[in-house]
């Protein structure tokens, strides 16, 4: 019985430590990444408060961590208001990185969060977000002075 047991928690765990290292794309027991060829730096980017009718941009650096060439196919965004650009006709190769500069235009006063796709190398994606929140601008550029007419010479 205690043979049994030993050897069910030998399984276990195991099974345990084979589990963690089969997952795609995440990172294995020994610290290496498996996975993609494209790398973000990061997948999200927070504008915080930003006024109304002033637009703003962010870049979201690209890696390539593979062994085969990087070209980026078509960058999509979710509306109209969010303006991706990227180098169309470059060919990323191993090792080295290019950028996509991400605008949006804060027409309208509110949060927003945007997603905006990446198509690449025999269409695989991936996708990133931009968020933030537009403040209403005032319609003058300092308010009323009502007292005005009560000033005297």
């Amino acid at each position: 019985m205690k043979k049994l047991f030993f050897l069910f928690s030998i399984a276990l765990i195991s099974f345990s430590s084979y589990a963690q290292t089969a997952t795609s794309g995440q990172t294995i027991l020994t610290g290496v990444k498996t996975g993609d060829i494209l790398d973000l730096k990061e997948t999200e980017f927070d504008f915080g408060k930003i006024p109304q009718g002033k637009p703003v941009t962010h870049i979201f650096h690209v890696a390539n961590t593979g062994k085969d060439s990087l070209k980026i196919a078509n960058v999509q965004a979710s509306c109209g208001c969010t303006t991706p650009e990227w180098d169309r006709d470059k060919v990323v190769a191993p090792g080295e990185g290019t950028d996509i500069t991400v605008g949006y235009n804060a027409a309208n006063d509110g949060p927003f969060t945007k997603f905006i796709t990446i198509t690449y190398n025999d269409n695989k994606t991936k996708q990133i977000t931009i968020k933030g929140e537009v403040w209403k601008t005032p319609t003058s550029s300092a308010p009323a002075n009502n007292d005005l007419d009560n000033l005297k010479d």
